[in-house]
């Protein structure tokens, strides 16, 4: 095993090259055309075009940090960075700078979808290729549904392949939304007798020994958050009473947490309910995914510890969930309305934060259709428009750390920004009908 000391220096070597990008041939040029730019891997593309000075009008525009809206706003950006942003009256508009003009539309941040899945599920039949090439579909399908940002929660049976998406991604081979993945995931595997492990799938370790090491082997393949599975699958008692599987021992879950932490990383928890869940909060984990028994004293532990919240609510609001229900409990029983009880009970909660992720997986929740989960914690969950739309922008750009960089439209951060025809916080609704999407100064869409 690699030291400490050893693993950051690579570590930090891995995320230069990432951050460095697109690099032209040093040596002259002698093939076709202009000389293109390579990525890490060899690939030659079309180099991006030199940094020009763009301006952006604004007829609305939301301040995701306050929940306040704008009216007759510039940005001014410089190659991918904001370099100013003010009342039209206080912002010169530079000689030659190319205008944007969406005087009419309300313009936001860049959504941050901090619940996703690139990769669909992968099947017998699926082939590496095949799985790839969803993948970046889903991505750009994110992307043009304004979601300039998310992080991707387990690639579904495809190994550590996020890694090469989101690689691809930052080195600008392929536009997508700016991620932070979790490669396979770990998964508790019980006796030493379980089934054999698929080197795709989940990870599987079945002690506190094999809890670390699974750590450590995610973080070596550059991955940027650990994924786990506290709970398993739920059920109902005859009385109807919610109950839900418990996966890793207490000192196994504490392990992966705390490996997780001492190298400088974040874990995200797949909860259902029950004793798992509670082991979850209790254990530190960063994020809480799902929780559909989620109950106040949990809660406000939550608060405490300075976690997360991660619903994803429509996921979980879907037909299917009925369909299961009615067919295991005759349609006695529905967890449905226990999970929405428990999303309303967090909104309600002073000091939870509520982040906006949406589970889309591309089966049963299509990738750039997740706005319907700023509707969900409105009208469902009784948020309100501005405080959705911040738990999509600034508290998702916080839990992944990217606080400085993403959330807001703040000078010095990335240009990514979105517009829509009307006012979202009027009509939540209006983030399902993005007109316009800019990432890093990038016009990836525009319906003007």
């Amino acid at each position: 095993m690699r030291s400490r000391s050893a693993f950051t220096a690579a570590f930090g070597i891995i995320t230069a090259a990432i951050a460095l990008g697109a690099q032209t041939p040093q040596a002259p040029w002698r093939g076709a055309g202009t000389p293109p730019c390579f990525g890490s891997d060899g690939g030659a593309y079309q180099c991006p075009p030199a940094p020009g000075v763009v301006a952006v009008r604004a007829g609305r525009l939301f301040d995701s940090k306050t929940g306040q809206m704008s009216t007759r706003q510039v940005v001014l950006l410089s190659g991918d960075r904001i370099t100013a942003v003010g009342p039209e009256a206080q912002v010169k508009i530079p000689a030659g700078a190319r205008i944007i003009d969406l005087s009419r539309a309300t313009v936001l941040p860049g959504l941050i979808d901090a619940h996703t899945h690139m990769f669909n599920t992968r099947g017998p039949k699926t082939t590496t290729e095949g799985s790839m090439l969803i993948a970046v579909q889903n991505a750009q399908a994110d992307l043009r549904a304004g979601f300039t940002a998310a992080r991707d929660m387990s690639s579904h049976g495809n190994g550590y392949a996020d890694v090469e998406v989101r690689n691809a991604i930052n080195e600008g081979r392929i536009d997508g939304p700016r991620y932070q993945v979790s490669g396979r995931g770990i998964a508790w595997g019980g006796s030493a007798a379980a089934a054999p492990v698929n080197p795709l799938a989940s990870m599987v370790v079945r002690s506190v020994e094999d809890a670390r090491a699974a750590v450590r082997e995610h973080i070596e393949h550059s991955v940027d958050w650990i994924k786990l599975f506290p709970t398993g699958a739920y059920s109902f008692t005859a009385t109807g009473e919610a109950q839900y599987q418990l996966t890793y021992p207490m000192p196994v879950l504490q392990a992966l947490i705390e490996e997780t932490h001492r190298l400088g990383h974040k874990a995200a928890c797949h909860v259902l309910g029950g004793e798992g869940q509670k082991n979850a909060v209790i254990a530190g984990c960063d994020t809480i995914e799902h929780a559909f028994g989620l109950d106040q004293e949990q809660a406000n532990m939550m608060v405490q510890k300075g976690l997360y919240y991660d619903p994803t609510f429509v996921r979980y609001l879907e037909p299917y969930m009925d369909d299961n229900d009615n067919k295991n409990t005759g349609g006695k029983y529905r967890m449905i309305p226990i999970f929405e009880k428990a999303v309303t009970m967090a909104a309600a909660t002073k000091g939870v934060k509520i982040m906006m992720g949406s589970g889309a997986d591309g089966s049963t929740y299509p990738h750039g259709t997740q706005a319907l989960d700023f509707e969900a914690l409105v009208k469902r969950a009784g948020m309100s428009p501005a405080r959705a739309i911040q738990s999509g922008t600034t508290i998702n750009a916080e839990v992944m750390g990217w606080q400085d960089q993403i959330g807001s439209i703040d000078k010095g951060k990335y240009a990514d920004l979105i517009a829509v025809s009307g006012d979202p916080l009027a009509d939540i609704t209006e983030l399902q009908r993005v007109t316009f999407v800019m990432k890093g100064g990038k016009v990836v869409k525009t319906e003007r």
